[in-house]
């Protein structure tokens, strides 16, 4: 065997490259290019604040938007991702009575108490802030967009 193809062996053996794909010189697979960087490589819809990690770019794509329904759509999940971010500093501090109600020598229902009223607070201007972003985004579409988008959130393609 060649000096070279040792390295490349070993590494691709390294980086589980191709497994089960032929990542062996003479086995015909994909070998180096089935590696874990090239995965989904150009698939940049994987998770995130709306169920996909991109979901202005992953909208206009599927939905077939216009340039002006794309900024339309940019403000609405602007605000939409402030709210999920103020959303998660309250569970922060949520956690955080948590702890001090359990922390000290005797439980503290007062502040445990605080904590869960914060908690469900904050969940009720998240799920108020959904509820708007979606009547935003229905009087943006246009009916067929609608449907499209209907039929992502049902299938489970995009979540809300």
């Amino acid at each position: 065997m060649h000096p070279g193809m040792m390295w490349w062996w070993k590494h691709a053996r390294r980086h589980g490259c191709g497994e089960g794909e032929g990542a062996h010189a003479g086995e015909g697979g994909p070998g180096w290019r089935a590696g874990p960087w090239q995965r989904g490589a150009g698939d940049d819809f994987g998770g995130g604040a709306f169920g996909v990690r991109r979901p202005l770019r992953f909208l206009a794509y599927k939905l077939n938007l216009s340039e002006e329904q794309v900024g339309e759509l940019a403000k609405i999940l602007d605000e939409l991702k402030t709210e999920r971010a103020q959303a998660a500093v309250d569970d922060r501090r949520t956690v955080a009575a948590f702890a001090d109600a359990t922390g000290l020598e005797t439980f503290d229902e007062a502040r445990a108490r605080e904590g869960a009223d914060l908690r469900i607070k904050s969940a009720e201007r998240l799920r108020d802030a959904v509820v708007k972003a979606l009547g935003k985004i229905h009087a943006v579409l246009d009916s067929g967009q609608r449907a499209q988008l209907a039929y992502l959130i049902r299938t489970g393609v995009l979540s809300i």
